[in-house]
């Protein structure tokens, strides 16, 4: 069999391609060796938002363009993306004051063309005791603004099920072997239910997320690859009525961007960075970023003043892909990159890095890239037009 695109990686990138490769016409097979959303893409924030802390590192590009695919998933997928309040306290000690939260927020809804969904207001110091018991102590000023959340396993799967709707094939666990380049496809081989099996692709899609170097590795030859960090982000979950909206504070420990959010009925806290060596399958959170979240929330509301890391409900780490540099991951650009090795160029193409939220736009910018390397096809259907409905499975 032979397939226009051949994808490794069940993620959201995996699952945003196929949709999109199906809807131009194209024919696809996804290789996803565990589950779908098994790795990164169900260990986020769970957040669809333009990304309002990107602005402080001049990346008002990715926030326009996640704040644009932001007000097209809440049309097409009603079910799955819904708004959410958001808070942003600052007080005595926040070392961003006052008129930076403001004017970060009006650049904000300016990007997101003032609709009503972009737009932020102050809220009175009136109705400050009524935000979950957030602590008063030194309070300034509260912002508040809107934004997007999400179940990003239960997305993932949403969009494979309508890449599926529109033929594509999935082989689930099945893991990708091997592949060498020919004249005018790529020879695969992958295992699934046991046995080994084979196809040919017109173009090879790495979509692998933090393995994506481990799987060229598997290619013969082995082709170029980009160097990446994988920046780890731990989260938390505490056994607390979950909070009526979003907020969004500064880590007293280092100033960092944390969120305190409602999840399945308790209190998410998170994410941490902290770059990881080693196998991207062994992944955990560290003991020491338990507490660092356990603190945060302490910090800022007094009801978990004596939450340990001990008494949490749950715990995860994600990994992120980010362009390999020294300083800090916070202000490291989050635009995705699509690689090809020149000498096979278009046969193989390697995903690095991209954000939740802009899967979709992604997805159509990689076809579009690609589209003259494969056959002529007729459209099916456009992204951007198909709703997407939480799985039954």
């Amino acid at each position: 069999m032979t397939y226009d695109l051949v994808i490794v990686g069940g993620g959201i990138h995996g699952a945003g391609i196929a949709q999109s490769a199906a809807a131009a016409g194209y024919s696809v097979l996804v290789l996803e060796k565990t589950a779908i959303a098994h790795g990164t893409s169900s260990k986020s924030s769970k957040l669809i938002h333009g990304g309002l802390r990107y602005l402080e590192s001049g990346q008002i590009k990715l926030v326009f363009e996640c704040l644009s695919e932001r007000s097209l998933l809440l049309e097409i997928a009603p079910q799955l993306v819904r708004l959410e309040s958001f808070f942003i306290p600052i007080y005595k000690h926040t070392r961003r004051r006052p008129w930076e939260i403001r004017a970060g927020l009006s650049l904000y809804a300016a990007l997101g063309k003032f609709k009503p969904a972009a737009r932020f207001e102050q809220v009175p110091d009136s109705e400050w005791s009524k935000l979950d018991g957030i602590s008063l102590e030194n309070l300034q000023a509260v912002y508040t603004y809107k934004d997007g959340a999400t179940d990003d396993a239960a997305l993932t799967q949403a969009v494979m099920e309508s890449a599926k709707s529109l033929g594509a094939e999935l082989k689930m666990p099945a893991e990708f072997l091997s592949a060498v380049p020919g004249e005018d496809v790529n020879e695969i081989a992958y295992s699934f239910n046991g046995t080994t099996h084979s196809c040919k692709a017109r173009l090879l899609v790495n979509a692998a997320g933090p393995w994506a170097n481990a799987i060229l590795d598997k290619v013969t030859p082995i082709p170029a690859k980009r160097e990446f960090d994988l920046v780890a982000g731990t989260h938390i979950v505490i056994d607390e009525p979950a909070p009526k909206g979003m907020y969004y504070v500064e880590a007293p420990q280092d100033q960092r961007a944390v969120f305190v959010m409602p999840w399945q009925g308790k209190t998410m806290v998170g994410t941490t960075e902290t770059v990881y060596v080693g196998d991207p399958s062994k992944v955990a959170p560290l003991p020491e970023e338990e507490t660092y979240l356990c603190q945060v929330a302490s910090h800022y509301f007094p009801k978990f003043k004596d939450v340990t890391r001990e008494e949490l409900v749950e715990s995860f780490s994600g990994l992120r892909v980010l362009p390999h540099a020294s300083g800090k991951a916070f202000s490291r650009p989050r635009e995705t990159t699509f690689h090809v090795d020149k000498k096979r160029a278009p046969k193989i193409a390697t995903i690095y890095g991209g954000k939740l939220t802009a899967y979709r736009i992604t997805s159509e910018k990689f076809i579009a890239k690609f589209a003259a390397a494969l056959p002529r096809r007729k459209r099916k259907a456009h992204t951007h037009k198909l709703h997407l409905k939480p799985s039954l499975s």
